[in-house]
């Protein structure tokens, strides 16, 4: 994994924990055991191929009703093991109607 996820706690799962990945679009769907998983990233072995998939990016379904999931991309694939990384949301700034710059601006 990259060096900023180093610093996470992972924890690992001894039997694994059933788990899906599906597409953004909803256009696939595949079973997975997730084996272990941090702050940053997962370990997934993966049920059946995901060749010809984009995994660009892609949702980790955490529950069986889709409730909880994390927005991830592939990292690294070894046979039917894939190691993932969350993908952290961009924080946006909230515009309050105008700035004191913008007001400064209209005014001069």
């Amino acid at each position: 994994m990259s060096e900023e996820n180093k610093g996470s706690e992972r924890v690992t799962f001894s039997r694994g924990y059933d788990v899906c990945i599906m597409a953004i679009d909803g256009t696939w769907r595949r079973n997975c055991q997730l084996n272990a998983i941090s702050d940053n990233d997962a370990i997934l072995t993966v049920e059946g191929s995901i060749q010809g998939l984009n995994l660009k990016e892609f949702f980790l379904l955490l529950s069986s009703t889709g409730l909880a999931y994390r927005r991830c991309e592939l990292v690294r694939v070894n046979g039917a093991e894939m190691d993932i990384q969350f993908i952290k949301g961009k924080h946006k700034k909230k515009r309050s109607g105008s700035s004191s710059d913008d007001d400064a601006l209209m005014h001069a």
